[in-house]
């Protein structure tokens, strides 16, 4: 179809930032505004995704539990859903679908979309994002 170096491509990446987190706060109203950490609570547990109210108190993923819990003592705490992140990355991807069958999964939260020819008939790919 596009030779790789064709500079006529357009490529989106969509990285859905703090996406546990956000998932679990539009789930659940009452978590909305506060600072979120989705993680087990084991002696060796790790961040899996902290919402944005936590991130100014120096959370993020992938960083121990224990360090989180110093760093924001009143986050809320809750265990990772891994089913339902799947089934609303599913959801996502569906909307991805809408506009272009050339999708580059890269986890259930980050894609790259080939929108150089898409459904929609858009020009440009600012315009598809």
């Amino acid at each position: 179809m596009f030779a790789m170096t064709d500079p006529t491509r357009k490529i989106v990446h969509i990285d859905m930032d703090a996406f546990y987190a956000s998932v679990e706060q539009r789930d659940r109203p009452e978590l909305k505004g506060l600072p979120v950490i989705v993680a087990w609570t084991g002696a060796r547990s790790v961040v899996c995704a902290a919402s944005y109210e936590a991130r100014p108190f120096g959370v993020h993923s992938a960083m121990a539990v224990s360090r989180a819990q110093r760093l924001c003592p009143d986050a809320i705490y809750v265990p990772p859903d891994f089913n339902r992140y799947r089934a609303v990355s599913r959801q996502v991807r569906e909307i991805f679908a809408r506009h272009t069958d050339l999708i580059e999964p890269l986890s259930l939260d980050e894609a790259y979309l080939d929108v150089t020819v898409n459904k929609q008939g858009l020009a440009s790919a600012t315009a598809v994002a």
